[in-house]
């Protein structure tokens, strides 16, 4: 693992600054957990020498100067820890188990600290001691203290034990930094290297998961999620590109043939006004082609702006049934609605219109005279289903999938005008309002149902 690389990541840099409060409120709580030992400590040895002076005082009550001399002298030598020393004015020693004034100030309140010497198992040593300095009467001078030595090997070593638990905190807390940046920095250049390899042209590459739900698992389901319609999108682009080089190089070649023809010959004017009338035609059902090309792209990227508004699917359907109805009587068909109560729907009306009419157009085309054509609407649970249906030929089973892709034509509709896009719009469309374009036989004919989910506008 490249360290210079590690520390510059945005997890170290943040693990540094979560380390760095932690370690900050570690140390505020041992030094105050230190600060707490150390005046517990002083305020016992306090209070032992206060009780000592208390009973110094009953004494000296009671049998004065000399009586407080011989309570000194005898706890003197009983005491180990206690430490007494009785002065004249000029500090002469009269009795106690200390050999002279210690050379230190004596702080307010009559305290002092200051080291000593005194024997232990044979040896001289230096301990550390707090007394309180008293006045008596005809300017005596009374020291009562303690050997607080035991007390600062406890501090000490409470003291210690402090910098070594902050020590261990940081460089614990420093590797974990470490150890959480590197798992890290692995996860992201898996990402970073599956994203040069999509950038290189590998678009079924996928950032792995591993299963842990955490938050690099929920952006790298995200990621392959993008990256899936990103690649349906390519292949979509693919697809229409290949289809537009393979359907539509016939009728320009026709319309370029038409003009050749024209041009080549001395016809009249109304020759002359017969191909170009043909001419524009063609170039209206190549425009067309386009246009339902460029829909169904945008419908099938969600990129095709819909404008959800409430439909009364009744006078909906009847104003379709009314202005189709002229075409199917020129073929001898009759055409019917059929709409069972009051049916709301929310969707975008002139798409939902381009659907239908496709719908609608290819049964008038591929039914026969005499044969009967119905649109129907009805609710079914929460979804509502428009259906057309027409006596024609029907399509076969295995074929119901395939006739919804672009310039699919069954052998059956060669003859017959028409690109092979309508019924790819409309399965575009469908989607685009989370439905889906159903083909059934109808016995005979087809009956091409459009399932929508019933909802509000603007869901």
């Amino acid at each position: 693992m490249n360290l210079p690389k590690l520390f510059k990541t945005s997890t170290f840099r943040l693990s540094l600054i979560y380390l760095s409060v932690f370690g900050a409120s570690v140390l505020l709580l041992l030094g105050f957990i230190y600060w707490s030992t150390a005046r517990l400590t002083t305020s016992q040895t306090d209070e032992t020498i206060a009780a000592e002076i208390t009973g110094l005082s009953e004494q000296y009550r009671r049998s004065g100067l000399v009586g407080l001399a011989d309570v000194v002298r005898e706890r003197s030598r009983n005491q180990r820890q206690s430490l007494y020393l009785l002065t004249d004015g000029n500090r002469f020693v009269i009795a106690g188990n200390l050999n002279a004034w210690p050379e230190v100030e004596t702080r307010p309140g009559g305290w002092l600290e200051f080291p000593y010497r005194r024997p232990v198992g044979g040896r001289v040593e230096t301990h550390p001691a707090r007394a309180r300095h008293l006045i008596v009467p005809g300017e005596f001078q009374l020291l009562v203290g303690r050997d607080i030595h035991g007390q600062s090997e406890v501090i000490e070593f409470i003291r210690t034990s402090l910098a070594w638990a902050l020590a261990l905190t940081l460089a614990l807390g420093l590797a974990g930094g470490i150890l959480m940046s590197r798992n890290l920095l692995r996860r992201v250049e898996v990402i970073n290297r599956t994203s040069r390899e999509i950038m290189a042209g590998e678009l079924d590459q996928r950032i792995p998961v591993r299963g842990a739900n955490d938050e690099l698992d929920q952006l790298a389901l995200n990621l392959n999620e993008m990256l899936d319609q990103i690649e349906r999108l390519v292949n979509s682009l693919r697809e229409v590109t290949d289809n537009i080089a393979h359907d539509l190089r016939s009728p320009l070649n026709r319309l370029r043939s038409r003009l050749e023809v024209t041009l080549m010959g001395e016809g009249s004017a109304e020759q002359f006004r017969d191909a170009l009338e043909a001419t524009i035609a063609e170039a209206d059902d190549l425009l067309a082609t386009f246009n339902a090309l460029l829909n169904i792209a945008k419908a099938e990227a969600g990129q095709l702006e819909i404008s959800p508004e409430t439909i009364d699917l009744g006078p909906f359907i009847d104003d379709l049934a009314e202005l189709y109805e002229p075409s199917a009587a020129e073929k001898g068909l009759g055409l019917s609605a059929a709409v069972h109560g009051k049916i709301d729907f929310a969707g975008d009306r002139q798409l939902l219109s381009q659907a239908l009419a496709n719908l609608i157009d290819n049964a008038i085309k591929y039914s026969e005279n005499g044969g009967a054509i119905v649109i129907r609407a009805d609710r079914s649970g929460d979804a509502v289903e428009i259906s057309v249906t027409d006596s024609g030929p029907g399509i076969p089973e295995n074929d119901r999938e395939r006739v919804t892709q672009r310039f699919v034509r069954l052998e059956a509709s060669r003859n017959s005008t028409g690109s092979g896009l309508g019924l790819s719009l409309v399965r575009a469309i469908a989607h685009l309002h989370d439905g889906e374009l159903r083909l059934e036989d109808a016995r005979p004919g087809v009956k091409a149902s459009l399932r929508l989910p019933s909802r509000n506008p603007g869901e």
